[in-house]
């Protein structure tokens, strides 16, 4: 199966962050379950939403993650995004709960998503071929 670049737009709050996704099987599986509009959880500086029905090949399970990855935690069947510190971190970089396979990465500055603090809802889109 061959992997095209892919990119999503995340709307969380009235912010928006766009992300490159990575050439697998978890992040193609999340763009074929795309748009989705789901209500938005935080975790310190992590938001998630539940995404059903997609399916983690665990490229790569870790719970080693940057600010600013976009990763999909099967066993709960949600897309995070870590924009910060979690509850569980040590040092500057997010913790996640358990391991999660990181599908793609935040293009700029994902701390923007600071301001999206109390938010409802997160809307997950994927964005056409060359944008």
């Amino acid at each position: 199966m061959e992997f095209r670049p892919q990119k999503i737009k995340m709307t969380i709050g009235g912010i928006q962050v766009i992300a490159q996704l990575k050439p697998n099987r978890t992040a193609q599986a999340v763009v074929e379950a795309l748009p989705i509009e789901a209500p938005v959880n935080q975790w310190g500086e992590e938001f998630y939403c539940n995404m059903p029905g997609v399916k983690d090949y665990r490229e790569v399970a870790t719970t080693q993650v940057k600010v600013g990855d976009v990763a999909f935690w099967g066993m709960g069947g949600m897309l995070a995004v870590f924009f910060g510190r979690t509850p569980m971190s040590l040092g500057d970089d997010p913790v996640p709960a358990d391991r999660v396979n990181v599908i793609g990465k935040v293009i700029g500055d994902p701390k923007v998503l600071r301001e999206a603090t109390g938010a409802s809802l997160m809307r997950v889109e994927q964005l056409p071929e060359g944008t």
